[in-house]
């Protein structure tokens, strides 16, 4: 494929005039003009909910605003599960709007009640998708309001940023501070990602790597963490799982999306039994050690590069790039097809990258060589390409560093002998990168590029 060869359109919806329309909704919500009919009713009123996966997501954390960083999630692998708002008073209930993380319902129904007791219907679905469900049009009034989720959409168990419900303006609902304006889930996030990171040591010897790149992720609070393979050397047992990995990076457990490397497959009680054993269901949300998750207009892609001959994972990647209706794509895995380290160029991924490319992804994480690097927008065949995809190569989490061997084309910078964790910008149709060293020093900074 050449630099020139022009990339096939997928069916995708208008990502920045949908971000624009969300925007101007919640500036309207915001601001209270007489044109906007509805207004924010559940923000802050006492919720409820059926269970909790713990304490740091009991249902309240639904209703506060905060569609970053706080989320209510009920206990995993059972159905049915409810989250309830109380909204002080019978309202008339318009529009409801649903903010999932990763976990979500797949069927559901909202219902309103006068008591908690009796509860009416007036929406239900069964083939919810995630992301944001903003259901109008909505008839019926009441003074609970709830999600009730009869069949999860994941193998976890059903987990909301935000639960929003909106009235007519006809009532007067109890006092409340000051509404802040709904945030579309096209606004800027940021995660953070390595590869190659647990090593066989504790923060007991100064030398012990992985405790202070975890030290890097804790201060940048990313919304959630990617790891691109070999998380916990050297054959990731369940017990060095335990012993290491969970004492550092284990921290942010629940919000981590992990790929697996190489190293996962080591364990001599079977192929990626510690990994699985560690990490449940966290790795396998769609059944396989492969799947796609979403975030506002970004579509995020985990890949299992142990297994890219296999048919199953490349026909269910070209699927699930059809299926997106998000603009922005990003994948992660742990070979990388480019590298200018000792591993060098992994031609597995070749066919991987081709697809990427094709659907018009934006951004390629990678590990596997223990260095940073960053390269240019390029095609498959690293020619450079203003539509091409940027690989990030990231395998500096905590394993001992690698050399520099053999410079690629388009490589953009290289470091070795360095530890560090990539900050990730993403907005609604843009994304940066920086490298945060153990020292909290900024390293490299990439360019703001804007998603194909």
């Amino acid at each position: 494929m050449s630099s020139t060869t022009s990339r096939s359109v997928p069916h995708r919806l208008l990502p920045a005039l949908a971000a624009l329309a969300a925007l101007l909704a919640g500036v309207l919500v915001a601001t209270g003009r007489a044109e906007a009919a509805e207004t924010l009713l559940s923000q802050g009123k006492p919720a409820a909910s059926s269970s909790k996966e713990g304490s740091s997501y009991s249902s309240g954390k639904a209703v506060d605003g905060n569609l970053t960083s706080t989320r209510w999630a009920s206990l995993e692998g059972s159905d049915p599960q409810w989250i309830r708002v109380d909204l002080g008073a019978v309202s008339p209930i318009s529009r409801v709007k649903l903010f999932w993380e990763a976990a979500y319902g797949e069927a559901y129904r909202i219902q309103v009640s006068d008591d908690a007791a009796t509860w009416t219907t007036v929406y239900s679905t069964s083939s919810g998708d995630g992301g944001e469900d903003d259901l109008t049009g909505l008839s019926g009034s009441g003074r609970y309001v709830r999600m009730y989720g009869t069949a999860r959409g994941t193998e976890y168990g059903y987990s909301l940023y935000e639960f929003q419900v909106f009235g007519g303006g006809t009532s007067t609902p109890s006092p409340t501070p000051t509404v802040t304006p709904s945030v579309p889930p096209g606004d800027s996030f940021v995660v953070a990602a390595a590869g190659d990171i647990a090593a066989q040591c504790t923060a007991s010897s100064s030398s012990c790597a992985h405790p202070k790149t975890a030290a890097q992720v804790q201060a940048m609070n990313p919304e959630f963490v990617i790891t691109m393979g070999d998380n916990q050397y050297d054959d990731a047992r369940l017990s060095d799982f335990q012993n290491y990995y969970d004492k550092t990076w284990g921290k942010f457990k629940s919000k981590t999306r992990p790929a697996a490397g190489n190293h996962e497959t080591y364990d001599p009680a079977g192929t990626y039994a510690g990994y699985k054993g560690y990490f449940g269901s966290i790795a396998t949300p769609q059944g396989k050690t492969y799947y796609s998750y979403d975030r506002g207009n970004w579509h995020f892609i985990a890949l299992d590069s142990n297994y890219f001959d296999q048919a199953a994972q490349i026909n269910w990647l070209k699927a699930d790039l059809a299926a997106t209706t998000k603009g922005c794509v990003a994948a992660y895995w742990h070979h990388p097809l480019f590298s200018s380290g000792e591993h060098g160029n992994d031609p597995v991924s070749k066919p991987v990258w081709k697809i990427l490319y094709d659907a018009r992804a934006d951004l390629v994480l990678n590990g596997h060589d223990h260095h940073y690097e960053r390269f240019a927008p390029q095609n498959p065949d690293a020619q450079a390409a203003p539509d091409g995809i940027v690989e990030i190569l990231g395998g500096m989490g905590g394993a001992s560093p690698y050399n520099i061997e053999n410079v690629q084309p388009n490589s953009l910078k290289r470091l070795k002998d360095i530890y560090g964790v990539l900050k990730l910008k993403f907005g609604p149709d843009t994304f940066s990168s920086q490298l945060i060293g153990t020292d909290g020093a900024v390293k490299d900074t990439s360019p703001t590029y804007t998603c194909h």
